[in-house]
């Protein structure tokens, strides 16, 4: 008897009213959509209905800008906050996964470990953690900085704000809450684990009241592809997003860190690695083009220009040549680094202009973006999973819904023919759905009692 064929992981990532620059202004595409909670319930539908394993929003905590007269062209921002758009999606979906960003950086550890904690719990174990450190001076700007912490001094904060996080979610064993009235206990003492933590950065003192969560811990996503960034990831994540160009750049990257795991007592199944695709499709690859020179005929320019500054690291572009050489030695940035050094090695390997790189990147900020038929698309995506680059990919819709319900509709079919997707969901929780152990209480398994510390 053969064993099944491994299957790739597929997450629906919703970004304002699609990925691309241009999205808002496609005819076909309401403008205000993602603002209201009614479009975000059928986009997960279409979701869920096509067996993704998740949906995820990104976020940030902070109004892009000034100048306003630039941010006023731009609707990639996140008009609702993704935990409590989530709790409402929980319950109108059941199987698919639920992710949301939350930043390290702005939040303390006791309020993101109680807010996950709850989500898990009402969506009856299908939260995921995408965790950042916010890389731009805006936001730190609407939290009273004067801008961001650095790089280093951000991620090195993170280390500290997970385990503090973990901890809290163990505040309880499994179970504790024994409700015996006759006893007159409500809970058993012996399996309460309260935090007592003083460290470099925080000081937390206490324990969750909300019970342990149903998969133990929300699954910890991670989406920095910087080498402070791939370090958090060896120890923490259970996901990793990250935005590829190629099989061979991707295979390496994925290589390369899940190599690191053993030094952190992991296995490399323990991490799922989901490169970001932005599809274009069609039934023929010229309806599949005229989709994406429609969107890119829609790009304004100065937007284009702007998109590259916020991610070169807050360097104003709008000074330079639009079709003259890209520029040279540019400061390195404390905000998004892997995201830089992606772009500024795309346009001098391939010798862009400031217009070309920003229509190259336009649809997907620096991840794959394909064009094709079903089939084509599928054999990209059979390529990348079966030759060590993914185990799946987070699909960035260039419209919404659109986009989603072209993949969902013509690309799914055609992997589930190819035995490469589910289906069907074989379970209920995202760590089901993943392949991904329900953590154990640290006193299941070390037969300790009392603190963590």
């Amino acid at each position: 008897m053969t064993s099944p064929r491994p299957q790739m992981h597929l997450g629906a990532f919703f970004f304002g009213v699609g990925h691309h620059l241009a999205a808002w202004r496609h005819p076909d595409v309401d403008p205000g959509a993602a603002s209201r909670i009614e479009s975000l319930k059928e986009w997960t539908r279409i979701a869920e209905a096509a067996k993704f394993d998740a949906i995820f929003f990104a976020d940030n905590v902070g109004l892009p800008g000034p100048p306003d007269a630039v941010v006023a062209k731009n609707a990639l921002w996140y008009p609702l906050d993704p935990l409590i758009s989530l709790a409402a999606l929980s319950q109108s979906t059941t199987h698919i996964g639920l992710v949301a960003t939350v930043s390290s950086t702005y939040l303390p550890p006791y309020h993101l470990a109680r807010k996950y904690a709850s989500l898990d719990q009402v969506s009856g174990g299908r939260s995921g953690w995408n965790l950042v450190t916010s890389g731009s001076d805006f936001e730190a700007r609407a939290f009273g900085l004067e801008q961001q912490l650095a790089h280093a001094h951000r991620y090195a904060r993170a280390h500290e704000y997970v385990k503090i996080v973990k901890g809290l979610w163990d505040t309880w064993e499994d179970e504790a809450f024994i409700h015996d009235k006759a006893a007159n206990r409500f809970f058993d003492p012996d399996r309460l684990h309260r935090v007592a933590h003083t460290g470099e950065h925080y000081q937390v003192h206490g324990g969750l009241q909300t019970p342990r969560a149903p998969q133990g811990y929300p699954v910890l996503v991670q989406a920095g592809s910087s080498g402070d960034g791939q370090d958090l990831a060896a120890a923490t994540a259970e996901v990793v997003f990250t935005a590829q160009q190629s099989a061979a750049e991707a295979r390496a990257f994925y290589s390369g860190l899940k190599a690191r795991l053993p030094a952190h007592g992991r296995t490399p199944d323990q991490l799922k690695i989901l490169p970001g695709i932005s599809p274009f499709v069609g039934r023929t690859r010229q309806e599949a083009q005229d989709k994406f020179d429609q969107l890119q005929g829609l790009i304004d320019p100065v937007l284009g220009v702007g998109l590259l500054s916020t991610f070169l690291g807050n360097v104003d572009l709008s000074g330079y040549d639009i079709d003259g050489p890209f520029p040279q030695d540019l400061p390195v940035t404390e905000g998004w680094k892997s995201r830089q050094e992606l772009f500024e090695g795309m346009a001098r390997r391939e010798n862009l202009s400031i217009r070309q790189l920003y229509e190259k990147v336009a649809g997907a900020r620096g991840h794959w973006t394909l064009v094709g038929t079903p089939e084509s698309i599928a054999d990209e995506l059979e390529h990348w999973f079966t030759t060590g680059a993914a185990d799946g990919f987070n699909v960035l819709a260039p419209t919404l819904p659109h986009g989603l319900a072209d993949f969902a509709d013509l690309v799914i079919p055609e992997l589930q023919r190819r035995g490469l997707f589910r289906t069907a969901y074989q379970g209920r929780t995202l760590r089901e759905h993943l392949g991904l152990a329900r953590p154990v209480h640290p006193a299941a398994r070390q037969g300790a009692s009392g603190n963590t510390t």
